[in-house]
């Protein structure tokens, strides 16, 4: 039983793969078709065959990663490479919790020395080539090791906790698990722009101006409880421009990239941010976090049924199960349906951003919203027609001539 789980599992990774590039290939003929005539006054044919250059160079990196990253895991199943570093982490440890956090250490340091490089290259050669990397030496060191200790805070700290639960209450450990995730989802939601993004940037209030009285005059307007307006220093890592709210109840921030605000008109900017609004007055960011914890409390429930099964260790060739060795192995076997929940998830997705889109136009306009769009596909060299079933299966968003002929309706 557990080698054809085994070979299952082997399967899909390689089917998944072969997949991926197959949708890649459809996705970067695109880029052969001529500039659609909506976008010739923004995206002329230099800056076109920049943005083709620069998707080339992506996938080509992308390509090499994830076959890199496919051999790797196959040669883990094969040689049974999960089973010597949980023999190995029981050398050093017999306490459950401690010889998970050495398992999950040791393949989080190889994981990341084999992706490093990459990093660097896609940093350093191509966002540079390109005119879009902002970043120092410096302020990529500093990224690293900040996001390095969250890693071993939160991610440790959380699967300490978890650990010690699995073994402390039995069956009912997949209901505590779940209310200690989804609170700490709830918990992070709330209170991400106040605690963890200044730990990596600058956010100052928007001071007061034309820009900002506009913004509050919308805001009030739709009955918007905005809390604050932050300026965010995107500037030091990168060209490219975004702009987001965040926060829960009471508790509305809005962040602003500083390149948004050299980069728009503030019609454009108000425009933008109506959009995100948009998605707080139809619901949709508690709609979608009500949806993540039923579906992560699905999951506990599953993972719970599932993992004190000694098949969960057999599969990956170990002697012995433990929590750590059942998380691997659940999440292996529920990759084919992360897939699909992936897909159905960016469905859901796209239909939200029509719904915010509409919002945007009713309430402030449409045209400055599509002249935003416009102008952020081409600061980001973006594909302007990818293929459907790219889209189908990768895009979070509708394409911007769909939302262009959404909002021209």
């Amino acid at each position: 039983m557990a080698q054809t789980i085994l070979c299952l599992i082997i399967g899909f990774i390689v089917l998944e793969f072969l997949f991926s590039k197959w949708l890649s290939l459809l996705n970067r003929a695109t880029w052969d078709k001529p500039i659609p005539v909506e976008l010739a006054d923004v995206y002329d044919a230099e800056k076109f065959e920049k943005a083709k250059e620069y998707a080339k160079e992506n996938e080509r990196i992308s390509v090499i990663s994830s076959a890199i990253s496919l051999v790797a895991s196959l040669a883990m199943l094969f040689f049974n490479g999960f089973a010597f570093v949980d023999q190995w982490a029981g050398t050093i440890s017999s306490n459950a919790i401690l010889k998970g956090l050495i398992f999950f250490g040791v393949l989080s340091v190889g994981n990341f020395l084999m992706g490093l490089p990459f990093q660097l290259y896609s940093t350093f050669v191509i966002e540079e080539k390109y005119g879009f990397n902002k970043t120092t030496v410096a302020t990529f060191i500093s990224d690293l090791l900040k996001s390095t200790v969250l890693s071993i805070i939160i991610g440790g700290g959380l699967y300490s906790l978890l650990c010690f639960l699995f073994g402390a209450l039995g069956d009912s450990f997949w209901i505590v698990a779940w209310a200690v995730v989804a609170g700490f989802s709830l918990f992070m939601a709330m209170f991400y722009t106040s605690i963890l993004l200044p730990l990596f940037n600058t956010l100052v209030p928007l001071e007061a101006g034309e820009l900002r009285a506009k913004i509050e005059e919308y805001a009030q307007r739709v009955g918007f409880p905005l809390t604050n307006i932050f300026i965010m220093d995107g500037s030091k890592r990168s060209t490219k421009a975004n702009a987001f709210f965040s926060g829960l109840g009471s508790k509305k921030n809005i962040v602003l990239f500083d390149t948004l605000v050299n980069e728009m008109t503030q019609d454009e900017i108000t425009a933008v941010l109506a959009h995100e609004v948009g998605h707080y007055k139809k619901k949709h960011i508690t709609k979608s976090i009500f949806i993540s914890i039923l579906q992560m409390g699905l999951l506990f429930f599953v993972f719970g049924w599932m993992a004190k099964n000694p098949l969960m260790a057999d599969v990956l060739g170990a002697s012995e199960n433990s929590f750590h060795l059942a998380l691997i192995t659940f999440s292996l076997i529920f990759s084919p349906i992360s897939l699909v929940t992936g897909i159905l998830s960016n469905l859901y997705s796209r239909k939200n951003e029509y719904e915010a889109d509409a919002f945007a136009k009713d309430t402030f306009s449409g045209l400055p919203l599509i002249s935003a769009l416009k102008k952020m596909t081409v600061i980001h060299l973006s594909n302007p027609q990818p293929h459907p079933y790219y889209i189908f299966v990768h895009y979070s968003h509708p394409t911007l001539l769909q939302r262009m002929k959404a909002l021209g309706d």
